[in-house]
């Protein structure tokens, strides 16, 4: 195989996430999984096959044809709400704490509300370079895309990768060029209906009360960010040490998943927290420069895009878990426990690593493109 010249920075930094994650998932689950499996390596035993999948997922998309992506903008869309539809068929659909946002075969599963995200921005690339985004009909596409993706979450439900995709979707739109006040005049009804999703679901209110006072619901929906509180708080300057965390000990739920950021805290203290941040900055700045230097809009709004979907879903996590909005389930990327959050996030590295090339081919000063 040709070598390819990389971004060999970027790449470190994904690997380095990838290997905390893959340390954090043992040191957060071994003590629940000996107790749930008999087996205190099952979730790390399944997240370092996703990790060699998507190793591999990321080494095919650093060779591949990224203008051939172009012609797969409609058909991911088309896949994309396919398996969203998928996860409302019975048989196909597997329900965990009441909502329904996996599909899977035997021993198979899958979250499609992964790939949608990704999905959406090569739509977007690939709209926004070919179409004047200042006019406000060809707006329309990627906010009907949006919003169609956006609906079809909503419903399974999920919360909080519906807020990421809309977070998503005004940032391609602003990166496109959609003048302000189609911009403005699409947040009005976007501002209008975050309080009207919370208030027909009542798990959603009760979330935000106990975001305003964890302390007035401890044993409810106060609980978990109340445990994520104590665990980042008893870490302290240095953490309590690798492997030493008292919260996994089955007081904080989904400390191996959404929450893993909580036993980081606990266990390497405020240094380990604003290293964990330092690296997913470097990981985002990284993919801001490919950006920046791309050669046409095309690589551009692509490389954005997936830069975008890293920046807005780990600020949402650390938000989450640090009491900063409210509770609500979502994996940090590369670290949290999920084949499939895994998988998808190093292909779209391997994909960002693909157009990292284009800097090196044209001088690693790089330059905005101009067509």
């Amino acid at each position: 195989m040709k070598t390819k010249k990389i971004d060999y920075i970027l790449l470190g930094a994904v690997l380095a996430a990838v290997g905390i994650g893959l340390l954090f998932v043992y040191s957060a689950s071994n003590y629940s999984a000996q107790i749930t499996y008999g087996n205190k390596y099952f979730f790390l035993t399944k997240q370092a096959i996703g990790a060699a999948v998507g190793l591999v997922a990321m080494i095919a998309a650093i060779y591949i044809n990224v203008d051939w992506l172009k012609k797969l903008w409609i058909v991911g869309v088309v896949l994309s709400v396919i398996l969203l539809v998928l996860v409302f068929v019975p048989g196909l659909s597997i329900e965990n704490y009441g909502a329904r946002r996996w599909i899977g075969v035997g021993s198979f599963s899958m979250q499609p509300s992964e790939i949608a995200k990704f999905a959406y921005v090569l739509f977007c690339a690939v709209c926004m370079s070919r179409f004047d985004m200042s006019k406000l009909r060809w707006c329309l596409l990627p906010i009907g895309v949006g919003l169609l993706f956006c609906g079809l979450i909503i419903a399974e439900p999920n919360m909080s990768i519906t807020m990421c995709m809309a977070m998503l979707m005004l940032i391609m739109l602003f990166l496109g060029g959609m003048k302000w006040k189609h911009f403005l005049l699409m947040l009005v009804p976007i501002a209008a209906a975050v309080p009207l999703l919370i208030v027909v679901e009542p798990y959603r209110l009760q979330r935000l009360l106990a975001f305003l006072d964890p302390w007035a619901s401890p044993k409810d929906e106060g609980y978990q960010l109340i445990q994520s509180l104590y665990a980042l708080g008893s870490g302290g300057w240095f953490g309590v040490g690798l492997f030493n965390s008292r919260q996994k000990y089955r007081f904080l739920p989904f400390a191996e998943s959404d929450f893993i950021f909580s036993v980081i805290g606990e266990e390497t203290g405020i240094f380990g927290c604003l290293a964990v941040f330092a690296l997913f900055a470097l990981i985002v700045l990284r993919g801001v420069r490919i950006a920046v230097n791309s050669k046409d809009k095309y690589r551009c709004f692509f490389a954005g895009g997936i830069s975008a979907v890293v920046a807005v879903q780990s600020l949402l996590n650390f938000a989450v878990v640090t009491g900063s909005i409210p509770p609500t389930g979502l994996p940090l990327p590369f670290i949290s426990y999920g084949g499939t959050s895994l998988v998808v996030f190093m292909t779209a590295m391997g994909l960002l690593l693909n157009l990292s090339g284009q800097i090196y081919e044209n001088g690693l000063g790089g330059r905005l493109w101009s067509t």
